[in-house]
């Protein structure tokens, strides 16, 4: 509510500036340094000092002296050089969140891709993949909840050299064939059979160089789509698929569709792409050197490398084999992404939860009342940092081919790896030498088999949640429930409090502890807010009417009280801290929030015994923003993903 107040200041402030001094201004807003200062900060003295040719100060001062009444405003004061400091009436403050009645977010035109989690789909997902998928469902949340259309997509690699590294495990290490790997396909944890198969096909590499050949063939025959090998590898991709769908359910996070590489490949998605890139000029055939034969972009089109003698090195598109690169095949999804390439998939529905959501994939058949998908204004694609060069390209692709709108609006949300702390590497029976004891944190390998699967880590998280539930409720029904929910909120808030370009050392007891800046103290807040609420009804029979006893004098009376306003007024600024994490792009900052919230809120019933108030008045005020806090609290929770648990 704070940020349509802060809103409908700034268009009133604007209007009267027309008027005033014929001045057309964005009017600015600040946060004060103090909270002695008031509420709001102003800096339109200072956009104006150069046209008006006078001090800030001196039209701080006269604005103040003009400015007619503003709905909600107390008094003006100049501060400081020329800032104009707004006091908020907190009687009006308090009647318009009291009246304030939830509705969506004014819906904002376009709509955005986010394309997250993309986990080649020839293994478990291990703890590494939870950072790319949780930021990724974080931010489509906050999207959404700042008024945005956002489409989420999950990209499927089911052509790729890790699939085929699979297929050859089963078919050469194993020597099954379809009929003896397709029950294997069915049972539970599928995932877990490819994860050992996947290390062991990599550690025969190694060992036995020549087998790699086994590599060729299989990627051959999946890109054909013919044979075994391929019935193979596309039987393994899909059930890994569905495996990696039912591990990100467990955290809440899903997808509106599934675009495949396969499909790309068999609907001529590069072919088409290539037309283009040759066509205008964006790519050229080399024709001497090192990349002789190769179609490559020129590094000047983006932030290419250097080569030894201090050129730019030029990026490879299409090998001289006539393969194209990973980068070239990105380059045609980024333009299918915004509409530009001339070609679509067709879908059909893979799943439909109970909630009534339906996640679609991508297929060659056209069938009938497929949904659209694609055509954004603006794309977000959640890769490593480590990929950043890649992404420069392919954003230099989209300019070099004439797209400049769109490569202004492909944004890389990139973000640094997660590790283990050693002492959770301890605890998950990984053993650790000496020297990796002594690191500050413990890099993963899936190729090497080391490293946390995404569900034993959620299995381990749920179990030591249960574990002190059962200790708080002995036997009770709900307990785990309550203990997975407490588990989902511990890990995404782990994952998220951290600043995208910050690498996580991901460790067990401190995302667990019920104290500091965790996902369970926070979540315990709201169980709290909750409780207190229970009790009140449980002693006096049902809330107050708010609207009868909170009056503008009652609200006027009750806030003077400084504690009371700083806590209503942080209340107040979720949208705001919504906003602000979704301009800045830092989900952390959502966390943040929602952390400070929680403290002011344990404070605030520390030092006002809610139930207990003897004045009535102050009591049915005291009622309500433990009730506005929880409403608060539990929306910043759903941004985030978490979920608040029955008890703790």
């Amino acid at each position: 509510m704070f940020h349509l107040f802060q809103k409908q200041l700034q268009e009133a402030l604007g209007g009267f500036l027309r008027r005033h001094f014929q001045a057309d201004v964005a009017v600015q807003v600040e946060q004060p340094k103090q909270a002695s200062f008031g509420e709001l900060a102003l800096p339109v003295a200072f956009q104006l000092a150069k046209a008006l040719k006078k001090p800030p100060k001196a039209i701080a001062a006269e604005l103040s002296a003009a400015l007619p009444r503003l709905d909600g405003v107390k008094e003006t004061e100049v501060a400081g050089n020329g800032y104009l400091n707004i006091r908020i009436d907190r009687g009006y403050y308090g009647l318009l969140l009291l009246e304030s009645v939830s509705r969506p977010p004014e819906a904002k035109p376009g709509k955005i891709v986010v394309e997250h989690t993309n986990i080649n789909p020839n293994k478990a997902a291990h703890i590494g993949h939870l950072r790319n998928a949780v930021l990724g469902d974080t931010f489509v949340r906050m999207l959404k909840a700042t008024g945005h259309c956002v489409e989420t997509q999950n990209y499927i690699d089911n052509t790729g050299v890790q699939v085929a590294d699979v297929v050859a495990g089963f078919r050469f290490l194993r020597h099954m064939r379809w009929p003896e790997v397709y029950p294997l396909t069915v049972q539970p944890r599928f995932d877990y059979v490819c994860w050992d198969l996947y290390a062991q096909t990599s550690q025969h590499y190694k060992d036995n160089p020549e087998s790699v050949a086994w590599r060729q063939e299989v990627l051959h025959s999946i890109e054909s789509g013919e044979g075994e090998l391929a019935r193979i590898g596309h039987t393994v991709a899909d059930a890994i698929v569905e495996c990696h769908l039912a591990t990100m359910r467990r955290l809440g996070i899903t997808y509106d569709v599934l675009p495949r590489e396969s499909e790309i490949l068999h609907l001529q998605f590069w072919a088409k792409a290539f037309e283009q890139l040759k066509e205008r000029k964006a790519i050229y055939l080399e024709e001497e050197g090192k990349n002789k034969g190769c179609w490559v972009m020129p590094g000047s089109a983006f932030s290419g490398a250097t080569n030894a003698e201090g050129e730019e090195d030029n990026k490879v598109i299409v090998r001289s084999n006539g393969t194209v690169t990973y980068v070239g095949k990105d380059i045609a999804y980024q333009m299918w992404k915004f509409g530009v390439l001339g070609k679509d998939f067709h879908y059909r529905v893979l799943k439909t939860y109970e909630d009534g959501h339906v996640i679609w994939i991508s297929t060659t058949e056209p069938a009938p009342n497929e949904p659209a998908f694609g055509h954004a204004t603006q794309v977000f694609n959640v890769i490593d940092s480590r990929q950043s060069y890649l992404q420069d390209v392919v954003v230099a692709g989209l300019r070099q081919l004439g797209y400049p709108e769109q490569a202004a609006q492909s944004v890389h949300f990139s973000y640094e790896m997660v590790a283990l702390s050693p002492r959770t590497c301890v605890e998950l029976g990984i053993e650790l030498s000496e020297e990796d004891q002594k690191r500050p944190y413990v890099e993963v390998s899936g190729r090497k088999g080391l490293g946390v699967k995404a569900d034993d880590l959620i299995d381990k998280l749920i179990e030591a949640a249960l574990g002190e539930v059962e200790s708080r409720h002995p036997g009770a029904e709900a307990n785990r429930q309550v203990a997975t929910d407490i588990a989902v909120g511990a890990l995404r808030y782990f994952l998220l409090k951290f600043t995208r370009n910050t690498v996580i050392a991901f460790d067990f007891q401190e995302a667990l502890s019920f104290q500091g800046d965790t996902g369970p103290y926070v979540q315990y807040a709201a169980v709290r807010a909750r409780k207190i609420l229970r009790n009140y009804e449980e002693r006096f029979g049902a809330l107050p009417d708010f609207n009868a006893v909170l009056t503008h004098e009652a609200f006027s009376s009750c806030l003077e009280e400084e504690p009371l306003w700083q806590m209503l007024l942080a209340c107040s600024k979720a949208g705001l801290a919504i906003e602000a994490a979704v301009a800045s792009g830092e989900p952390s900052q959502v966390s943040r929030f929602a952390f400070n919230l929680a403290q002011s809120f344990s404070t605030f019933y520390h030092d006002y015994p809610v139930v207990a108030e003897e004045n009535a008045r102050k009591r049915a005020l005291l009622v309500w923003m433990t009730q506005y806090f929880s409403r608060q609290l539990e929306h910043t929770l759903s941004v985030l993903g978490i979920r608040v648990p029955a008890y703790m």
